[in-house]
Formats: C-alpha cells, structure tokens, sequence
C-alpha cells in the first residue's frame, strides 16, 4: 500500500505543478493545457520542456494557444508520427509523379526525333540535287540540337529530383527510428520490441540457432525517484540504457520495456553466454556512481536485478517473456542486484509454487 501511496502523493505533485502553470499564465484548464504543462513538470520529455523554456525567454515569459497547440502537436499528438509519415509519403507520391510525367515528356520527344531521321531518310533517297540535301540535313542537325537540348533539360531535372527524393527518403527513415525508439534512453521502445522478438523467433526456429532474451529491472527505482527526483530518475534511466547499450552487439536488440523495466534480446546466443552477458550489464551499472547535475551531491551507486530466459521448442514468445520475468521476480526475491535463469533452482521451485 505505501508504494500506491507514494505514487499517488507523486502524481498528485506533478498535477500541483500542472495547474500552478496554467495559473501563472492564465490559461484555461482546458484537457490538452493541461496535458503540456503535466508533462513539463514531469520532465520526461526533455525536448518538450526545453522548446517550452525557449518560447517562455522570446516571449517574455508567456505562451499563446497557439503555442500551446504547437507544442502539443510536436511532441504530444497521438498521430503525431503517423501524420509525419503520411506528409513525407504524399511528398514522395507528388516526387515520383513528376518523375514520370517527365519520362513521358522524353518518350514523346524521342519519338518525335525518331520521326524526324525516319523522314529524312525517305527524303534522301528522292532527292537528288544539293538545295534539297542541304535542306534535310539542316533540318536533321535542328532536330539533333532540339533532342540534346532537351536531353540535357531533362537530366538536370532528374538530378533534381533524385536529390529531393533521397532527402525524403531520409526523413522518412528519421519518422520510422523516432517511432521505433524512446525518447528518453534512445533504446528501441516496446513496439519495435515486439516486433523483433517475433522476427528472431521465427529465425531461430527456422535455423535452429539458439535465442535468450534478458529482462532487467532498476532496483528499488520508485524511492530512488521520490527520494531525489523525476530527473535524478530519468539520469538513472540513461545510465542504465548506456550500460545496455556498451555490452550489446550486432543482431542484440536492447529496448526499454516499460518504466523502469528494460529487455535485450540475444539472437544465436546459449544460455551460459546470455547470463555472462547478464553480468557483465549488472557489474556495468553497479560501478557507476551517480551525481546530481543541479548540486554537484554524489548519490551513491544504483544496481538492476536480471532474469535470463533461452527460447524453447515450440514456444510463443509471451511464454519465453513470462520465464525471464519469473526469473527477474525470483532475482528481486532473493536480494536484488543479482542475475538468474529459469534453471536455478529457487526460479524452478518459484515456477511450481505459481502452477500450484
């Protein structure tokens, strides 16, 4: 119950802050208002809350709706990411249009050309004196001149274009690797977690090549976040995600889970190998100390607890999240800043005891 309480009396704090906000500047409460100011005084968008605070410095320390709307909808809007894709696709469609109206302008003018020499040819068999030659191969080197000079028009528009379309190619992959990651560590979020773990999953079983999956946990994070703060807490967050980060390689699929809860995935990777790898992230974050930025005050060091799962035969990747989570569980049981798999004996016996 004290953790309920402690997370109510947090959130209730952020509202407090949310609200003075609104008061300050003299907005309506209206739900998206609110919205903003809550999440600037989480602090969980670093991005938002500085495009904020430069809005407040230009002008004078106030904010109009329409600078409200235009913060909700960089960084709070639900479709906000699908209505960027949609924009940079409809960019691409309009690009590759013009492309092909352009191929078909060099189609037309190429068989234009064609004619042209078809004619002459005809001519220079008929005619036989040299007024008349001269006339057809004029025409011919008008004609040749025309299709070069359109040739080069028409090269120089496909350059153009090319350049646009690679550059639309690359914001779409930006809106794609924003959509696939978290703001805040830079791991890949749930969805691309999802998504992957189904990819390897079927790799795995297609290969026969093994697959472990970790699931780690900040121990004792929420105190660590009332104690000291949601932005001590988000520094603790980037930490951890950096020791991931140093101890993950090639196919390894490092997300954040959930809260304070992260995920790695291990393609071709046994069981030992995958609880070495464990231990090494464990040792990572627990040398590190923590300092406050604002006061300079060392904090003392953090650690994470880890559970360690291999993929089964026939087994669904909820089942495979299920194991390492029972392992996790059983790590936090036994002492925290610790790493166990589903074949140590107390995530066994912890096993039975939930199918009982």
């Amino acid at each position: 119950m004290s953790g309920k309480h402690e997370e109510c009396e947090r959130t209730l704090a952020f509202a407090e802050i949310a609200v003075g906000q609104m008061k300050a500047l003299r907005q309506p409460a209206y739900p998206r208002n609110y919205e903003v100011w809550y999440a600037y005084a989480t602090g969980h968008n670093p991005s938002l809350n500085q495009s904020i605070n430069e809005m407040l410095g230009r002008n004078e320390g106030t904010l109009s709706p329409a600078d409200i709307d235009q913060i909700y909808e960089t960084y709070l809007s639900p479709t906000r990411v699908t209505d960027r894709l949609d924009n940079v696709g409809n960019q691409i469609v309009e690009e590759i249009d013009q492309v092909m109206a352009m191929i078909e302008a060099a189609v037309g003018s190429t068989s234009q050309y064609t004619e042209s020499l078809a004619h002459a040819t005809r001519n220079l068999g008929s005619t036989q004196d040299r007024d008349g030659l001269r006339g057809i191969i004029e025409g011919l080197v008008r004609a040749t001149r025309e299709m070069d000079a359109h040739n080069s028009r028409l090269e120089t528009s496909l350059k153009v274009s090319k350049q646009e379309i690679n550059q639309l190619q690359a914001n779409l992959e930006a809106v794609r690797h924003e959509s696939l990651t978290d703001p805040l560590t830079s791991l890949a979020n749930r969805k691309y977690f999802d998504s992957a773990l189904d990819k390897y999953i079927g790799q795995s079983v297609a290969s026969g090549e093994p697959l472990a999956l970790l699931l780690a946990d900040i121990d004792h994070f929420k105190v660590f976040n009332d104690t000291y703060g949601h932005l001590t807490g988000d520094q603790v967050l980037r930490l951890v995600a950096m020791a991931l980060k140093q101890n993950v390689k090639g196919q390894d699929v490092a997300a954040r889970y959930g809260g304070e809860e992260f995920a790695i995935i291990l393609p071709n990777t046994t069981l030992r190998s995958a609880l070495s790898v464990a231990d090494h992230i464990r040792r990572a974050v627990m040398t590190k100390e923590l300092m406050k930025r604002s006061t300079g005050e060392h904090l003392g060091r953090i650690t994470v607890s880890v559970g360690v799962a291999i993929l089964h035969k026939d087994e669904s990747g909820q089942s495979l999240i299920e194991r390492a989570d029972n392992a996790l569980y059983t790590a936090k049981h036994y002492g925290r800043n610790r790493v166990m798999c589903e074949t140590d004996p107390e995530v066994v016996s912890a096993s039975t005891a939930k199918v009982a």
